[in-house]
Formats: C-alpha cells, structure tokens, sequence
C-alpha cells in the first residue's frame, strides 16, 4: 500500500457523491489510501447521508481499512485500506438509499480480492436518481461480463423509494478485466417497455404504459402492466430495454409523490427517444459506469452521448489516482468517443 494519502476536494465536478464512491472503489483497487474534504459540497444537505456511509463502511469492512469521519452528516473523511478481502457480506442501508451505487463502489474491488465473494445490500432498488436493478444487472453486469468478469446478481424483493426493504445479492469472482472496444451499437433488434405498481392503484401503471406506447409506437403487448406484490411497495417504476446487437440499455422512470404517471413515463421517452436518435451504444448513465472498469483493465474505447457532470467528474477522480493514464474525450458526428490512453 502506498502510505501517502491522496487529498480530494468532494466539490470538484458534481460535487456529489460520485466523487467519494469512484474514490473508494480505486483506493481498495490500488491500495492507495486518501483523506477527502467538502464531501458533497453542491447538495442541498452537504456530507456523507445514510447510503453514502454505507457505501463507506462496505468498502471499510472488505478493505478492512483505517477511517476517520464516517458519520452521518460528515464533510470530511479519511480512508485507508490494507487490502481486498472476499467473504460472505450482509450490508443494510437502513433506508430507501440505493442498493446498486453501494454494489457499484464495491465489485470493482472485489474483482481484485484475495478469493470469492457473495455480497447482500438491503436498501432501495428502484430511486429516482440512481440506477435501478435492472439497468445495474442487464445493462452493466453484461459488460463486465465481456470484460472477463462474470459476476451473478439476483433480486430477492424489489425495495421502492421511499420505503426500501430491497434485498439484492451479488457473487463475484477475482479476475482480471480486459479492455473494451464499444464504438458500434447495431441493429435495434428489440425494443419493449413495462409498467409496474407495488401497493398502489393500477391505474398509475396503464397510464404510465399508455405513454410509453404512444412516445415509442409500441404494440399493446410490447408494454405490459405489472402488479407486483403489495409488501415490495408502496413504489412505482416505468422500464424500457433497447436490445441492440452489441448492446442492451435501461431507461428508467421511478414514481415520486405529486409527479403525474405521465411526466415520470414522458421523461423515459425523452430519454429512449434521444438515445436511439444518436445511434450510439452507450447511454449517458451507463458512460460514467463504465470508466474504473476500463481504467483498471488499462484500456479501451466506447461511443456515447455528449459527456455527463457524473462522467467529467469521474475522469477527475480517476485521473488522480492514475496519473499515468488519461481519459480523452473526442466529439465526433453521431455522438463522443471517450478513449482511455496511456499518457506520454
């Protein structure tokens, strides 16, 4: 472990949690230990909130490390690992927080570990905000995947905001990834939707499926409406899977209390339409996921849409603690090319 630690300013870039997880995940990978100030500094309640500290004591607990300032409100942290270790985990967020930005800090990590780990989060699946399970196991696990790491997750109960209770669990595998070359989407080969309610009435998700069909010229049967069993709610979410030859994206729209079902379901036609109108393969969401995997695996390439806050923020965060590597990003017709390259 390199015993110097990295000073990070959190207000940098998005000035959100973004910052503290991408700086967890490559601490554990390259046991390089950090000291962060002004964590979350652009949010209307600044400091580390209940799933940010989560995702702090997760990655402690299989780093085993060093910290100071993990507590609820916090605006600065230390942290200092003394490896990556696998085993049996249990994690409960306590609250509606997301389930999948915990796993996201941690299974890069765990790729590096010393032998197999199966991890258990217990928190919120479907958040405004956040990725959902969905998007997390159909559009990123499959790319790590191709990566060379399979990793297996499953949804035990779907955990709605505000209430949570989500259970998800995931077995990881060392390996060691390789680069991805992601620069061509191909043919559309599917494209279908789903509506669903959990404890709530059924008219929110025909309406919500309504739009969906309308805003993407889908067939009655290509969106169906889901009632799914009342103790996973009260929640609602709308989906849309873009199955591609080289590639499936999730567009997401989660119900919030006084959003019509129309706007939540119009805001997923919005994004859908703009995706599939770029021609590209990877979405917005899935562009600043993908960086920490292709800067541990020392390379690749993908093409994707105008670059997100949460992107140029992690290409900070990672350029820090890899100082060797650079990300460059390229405007081209038809969309960005993001290029991971040594620098010289």
């Amino acid at each position: 472990m390199n015993g110097t630690p990295l000073v990070l300013d959190g207000s940098q870039g998005e000035g959100g949690g973004q910052v503290l997880r991408s700086a967890l995940t490559l601490s554990l990978c390259l046991g390089r230990p950090f000291r962060m100030v002004n964590i979350r500094a652009k949010r209307r309640n600044p400091g580390l909130a209940r799933q940010h500290l989560m995702a702090v004591r997760a990655a402690a607990t299989v780093g085993r490390a060093t910290v100071s300032g993990d507590e609820l409100g916090s605006r600065t942290l230390s942290f200092a690992p003394r490896g990556v270790f696998g085993g049996d985990y249990r994690f409960d967020i306590g609250s509606a927080g997301s389930t999948t930005l915990v796993l996201h800090t941690l299974l890069p990590a765990l790729l590096h570990a010393d032998r197999p780990s199966r991890v258990t989060v217990i928190g919120g699946t479907h958040n405004p905000l956040a990725p959902p399970f969905e998007h997390f196991a159909e559009a990123y696990l499959p790319l790590l995947e191709r990566m060379g790491a399979p990793v297996r997750a499953h949804l035990a109960r779907a955990g709605y905001y505000p209430r949570g209770g989500g259970v998800v669990t995931v077995e990881v595998r060392p390996t060691r990834l390789r680069p991805l070359q992601l620069l061509e989407r191909g043919p559309l080969q599917t494209l279908r939707g789903e509506a669903r309610v959990a404890a709530l009435p059924r008219h929110i998700a025909e309406r919500e499926a309504q739009v969906l069909r309308a805003g993407l010229d889908l067939p009655e049967d290509a969106v169906p409406v889901v009632e799914q069993p009342p103790d996973w709610g009260p929640g609602n979410a709308c989906l849309v899977w873009a199955h591609s030859a080289e590639i499936t994206e999730v567009f997401t729209g989660i119900g919030e209390r006084g959003v019509p079902a129309e706007t939540v379901a119009g805001r997923v036609v919005e994004e859908t339409r703009r995706y599939l109108d770029a021609g590209v393969p990877v979405g917005e969401h899935l562009a600043d996921q993908l960086m920490i995997p292709l800067a541990l695996a020392g390379g690749g390439a993908y093409r994707t849409l105008p670059p997100s806050g949460h992107t140029r923020t992690n290409r900070w965060v990672i350029e820090a603690f890899l100082p060797n590597l650079r990300f460059r990003f390229d405007e081209a017709p038809g969309g960005w090319c993001i290029y991971l390259e040594a620098r010289t």
